[in-house]
């Protein structure tokens, strides 16, 4: 007997053509888009166009798909140059305008901060341009297949696609490309590498067909940024952008404030790119690299400067014994990220000044989030171009341990949002300032015999006093809100029949909203509470709408199972009082709190007033 197979149906087959409308960036470049419940993801599309995709691809959690035929194409929209965009996956955005591409590098970014590190409002700053949109890598590593012949597979598909001539890179690795292209059989990959300046090269694996027109198997090769030449051994990293390499270290130099008179940490040396080319403007670099063909490389590299102590060793071991402190630090680690335990003995060591040098936003993000639960503030990140015509981007994020009682001139004060709301998210937002997202993940049940109000005001007071207890600074920010009805508190409904009892219960009633509000300072252990109660009035709402917004999901979330913004349903209004305080953050009063505790905030009447609130609100009137 054979029973039916309950394997599920795929939403599309390879070779199939979807129309879609393409709605976001996915992280690898591509743009994305629904189709039966699944994500795809379309190679060569825009967010914003309609086009005809094929799918190249089903995968078991999405499908990979490439635009064949654009219906309504992005204002944004360019013709790829490249004979062999699309069969080539290397570039992701050469159908982009450059100035698309700037843009979206930098959406990236601030996405990433707040999804993975919860940063929000923070400063970052336009991507810096490359020079050279073309020809700039000094790298490029080729798979090689029958015949010697030399190209790039397919990031989805697996297909080779033999390269004659890549508009990435610059003439000195095209030449040399030329002149290997179907020698080069006994291997299956090669790394070509070559100076634009310097005229030097590299070839590996060591090749011995006698056709081969040149050299191979060097050990290492010179290259040059901003004038200084390097000596790079064949496993050493360095950039692949020498131009834009020397506009990166400028930009790690400014955000270090280097007077001359600093002891400066490369905490991830490679070949002492970093040590050669910051070493004139501090008093001493500690460089430190686990590489031991990178540590010789990087001794010739900084012959004539007497400034430069090299470490060799692991960094999140070696890091750990360095005795002198630092008063900056530049980290440049690995795609990866740095390792916890270096992050540890970084915090211990504690440099006044950090520029962390990141082409992943993603683990950028993940590390910053780690330093900057104390004892470090973000201050901004700048991001640089040094990939164009791929997704890739390139950052520096300046960090700084500010004086807890004289915050450095011209650095945001850290604000540190005790709760995962997306309402007091946005709030906090709305009023341009930056802050970190941290929930204190306490319980907030009621204790028996306790007032609506004195639930609210301790449920504030215990969240923020565990976020300030995992930190050495910053104002931290935390806000409990009920709705009461003849004395009784309700929170948020466990489920849809308990969405209707509170709806049911409030129906042509006049009640409160109570919000506990505490800010504490972590560097002094200062702090404010506050409770304020404002009446709401529900208008006599049908079963229909009631159900409507229950299905939804609206109430669910909410205390009182209602949202007084809530634009389709109008179920409530304000009658008096603050209507951030409705919402669930009174920014008026959080505003005079944080300033009585000593937060540099935007003079009153500067500040975006919130939407909703009227233009009596004390944020505009100067005074709270």
């Amino acid at each position: 007997m054979t029973l039916p197979s309950t394997q599920a149906t795929p939403p599309a087959a390879g070779g199939e053509l979807l129309t879609l409308d393409l709605t976001a960036w996915g992280r690898l470049g591509e743009a994305m888009a629904r189709h039966e419940g699944s994500e795809v993801f379309v190679l060569g599309g825009i967010p914003g166009e309609t086009v005809v995709a094929e799918v190249i691809r089903v995968r078991r959690k999405y499908i990979a798909a490439r635009v064949v035929q654009v219906l309504e194409a992005s204002p944004e929209r360019v013709a790829a140059p490249c004979p062999y965009y699309g069969d080539c996956t290397g570039c992701q955005w050469q159908h982009l305008a450059y100035s698309g591409q700037l843009a979206a590098k930098r959406a990236r970014v601030v996405d990433a901060l707040e999804r993975v590190g919860g940063f929000f409002n923070v400063q970052v700053a336009p991507v810096l341009p490359s020079p050279s949109q073309f020809e700039y890598r000094n790298h490029a590593r080729f798979t090689v297949k029958a015949g010697g012949a030399m190209g790039f597979v397919h990031r989805e598909t697996h297909r080779f696609t033999r390269i004659d001539r890549c508009l990435l890179m610059h003439q000195g690795v095209n030449s040399r490309l030329a002149q290997l292209q179907g020698t080069c059989a006994e291997t299956t990959q090669l790394s070509l590498r070559a100076g634009a300046e310097t005229g030097d090269f590299l070839v590996q694996p060591t090749l011995k067909n006698p056709a081969v027109p040149m050299a191979t198997g060097q050990k290492h090769y010179q290259d040059s940024v901003d004038g200084h030449k390097f000596k790079v051994s064949s496993p050493s990293f360095f950039q692949v952008n020498t131009v834009q390499a020397s506009k990166l270290a400028q930009v790690v130099r400014d955000a270090l404030a280097l007077t001359g008179n600093e002891v400066l940490l490369d905490a991830y040396t490679g070949v002492g790119t970093f040590a050669v080319l910051l070493a004139p403007y501090a008093r001493k670099v500690i460089a430190i690299e686990e590489s031991t063909a990178a540590v010789a490389d990087a001794r010739e590299n900084t012959q004539g400067l007497t400034n430069v102590e090299f470490l060799l060793g692991k960094t999140e071991e070696v890091m750990a014994q360095v005795s002198e402190r630092p008063d900056a630090a530049v980290l440049d680690p690995p795609r990866a990220g740095c390792q916890p335990e270096a992050l540890r003995a970084l915090v211990q060591l504690a440099p006044p000044r950090v520029a962390y040098v990141s082409c992943d936003p993603e683990t950028l993000a993940r590390d910053l989030k780690y330093l900057c639960s104390g004892p470090y503030v973000l201050e901004r990140v700048e991001p640089l171009d040094m990939f164009p015509q791929t997704y890739h981007v390139e950052c520096v994020a300046v960090l700084s341990i500010p004086d807890p009682l004289q915050p450095r001139h011209g650095a945001p004060a850290r604000l540190v949002l005790a709760s995962s709301s997306p309402r007091r998210r946005d709030l906090l937002a709305g009023l341009g300032l930056e802050f970190q997202v941290m929930p204190s993940d306490i319980p907030e049940d009621p204790l028996p015999g306790e007032s609506p109000q004195e639930m609210v005001r301790r449920l504030s007071v215990e969240k923020a006093l565990a976020v300030a207890q995992r930190l050495r600074h910053g104002y931290i920010i935390a806000a409990d809100s009920t709705v009461v009805l003849e004395g009784q508190s309700l929170g948020k409904p466990i489920d849809a029949a308990d969405a209707r009892r509170m709806l049911q219960a409030l129906r042509a009633t006049e009640h409160h909203v109570t919000t506990g509000l505490t800010v504490v300072d972590a560097a002094t252990g200062r702090q404010r509470t506050e409770v304020m109660t404002c009446p709401v009035a529900m208008r006599d709402f049908t079963d229909d709408e009631m159900e409507a917004s229950i299905a939804s999901g609206t109430p669910m979330d909410k205390a009182g199972a209602y949202a007084v913004q809530d634009e389709e349903f109008h179920l409530a209004r304000l009658l008096d009082g603050c209507y951030t305080n409705v919402l669930g953050l009174p920014l008026c009063r959080l505003a005079a709190m944080l300033e009585e505790l000593g937060c540099p905030l935007p003079p009153r009447g500067t500040m975006p007033v919130p939407h909703g609130c009227g233009r009596d609100c004390p944020l505009a009137l100067g005074s709270a």
